[in-house]
């Protein structure tokens, strides 16, 4: 496993406890939907998963890890575990016909097999439904587990035949100790991991110079905004709008912008509150002490709508010179 059972426990407790559970009280169900986010642990934990029920060791709900079944499972030649990846876009019909004939024939060792779809979500309707009769109709002792980002988008006859497993978000406190882990300044680590959940995500927006220079001239403008329109109106139009050409780079923009506003908000409530922006506090603390609730919240509404705007095609220099005259009054579009 990538992660020790101690770290998947901090990760995951809630999981890593009712997998635990499962097993201690014998109740294994023939499948399972492994349901999160990117970088959740959902791949460690089935590894995790699939060991502690294969090994022929294991301790207080931990793998022995020197097994012949783990040293296997570890190194991805295990006869009793087939793992199923889309082939390209989907995952095809082929795939689920070859995996049934394999999971029907008789095993070259006794015991459970076990059958892992990646990107679950990912196979095509002749895919999804040749899966889902042969969930109706295990051959023998199999188990399946599916790993899927988007629950929502598998067939709700396959989720109903599934015992499901939530995910939750990596907590924030973790992420933010992995990113510096990673070279990445606390300053940094704390707006990446406003933005994504996945470490390896979070890690490229860290490092990247179009990010850093994003995050740089939302700050500017921040400041600008407290000054006058004037300010903020050149800000938006020198460094602002030739920056953010495109919709998902203005959509970033607007995001940052708004944690800008979230952070005085909440050092408003409390001087030691944890922040997006953590090498802005000073000039957050003295935002937030010429500022009232009531008008900060108005231009978060702003924000808010501006986004809104920006889905609906609305001209972006028209949005963001409304945007600027309703942040420096503190009034949201009618």
């Amino acid at each position: 496993m990538a992660r020790n059972v101690e770290e998947l426990l901090t990760l995951q407790p809630v999981v890593m406890k009712q997998l635990q559970t499962i097993l201690n009280k014998n109740r294994l169900a023939h499948a399972y939907i492994f349901d999160g986010e990117k970088g959740t642990g959902k791949v460690d934990i089935m590894q995790y998963f699939v060991k502690l029920m294969l090994c022929e060791q294991p301790e207080q709900n931990v793998p022995c890890e020197t097994c012949r079944n783990c040293r296997r499972v570890d190194s991805g030649n295990h006869p009793n575990i087939h793992q199923i990846y889309p082939d390209g876009q989907f995952i095809k019909i082929d795939q689920i016909r070859e995996l049934v004939t394999e999971m029907k024939m008789m095993g070259i060792e006794e015991g459970r097999k076990i059958y892992v779809l990646h990107h679950a979500d990912r196979l095509n309707i002749a895919s999804a439904n040749m899966l889902l009769k042969f969930l109706e109709e295990p051959d023998g002792d199999v188990m399946a587990i599916l790993l899927t980002e988007q629950m929502q988008s598998m067939l709700p006859t396959i989720r109903s035949r599934c015992q499901h497993i939530k995910f939750q978000k990596i907590p924030h406190s973790i992420l933010l100790k992995q990113l510096q882990e990673n070279n990445v300044s606390y300053s940094m680590a704390s707006t990446v991991s406003m933005l994504t959940n996945e470490l390896e995500t979070a890690v490229f927006l860290a490092n990247d110079e179009q990010f850093a220079q994003a995050r740089k001239t939302v700050l500017k403008l921040v400041e600008a905004i407290r000054k006058n329109v004037h300010e903020a109106m050149l800000v938006v139009h020198e460094e602002w709008l030739p920056q953010f050409k495109e919709k998902g780079e203005m959509e970033q923009a607007l995001d940052l912008l708004l944690f800008a506003y979230r952070d005085i908000v909440a050092i408003k409530a409390n001087p030691e509150a944890a922040c997006t922006y953590p090498d802005m506090l000073q000039t957050f603390k003295e935002a937030a002490l010429h500022s009232t609730y009531e008008r900060l919240s108005s231009q978060m509404q702003a924000i808010l709508q501006a986004r809104v705007s920006l889905q609906r095609n609305m001209n972006r220099t028209l949005m963001m010179e409304q945007l600027m005259l309703n942040l420096q009054e503190g009034y949201t579009f009618v």
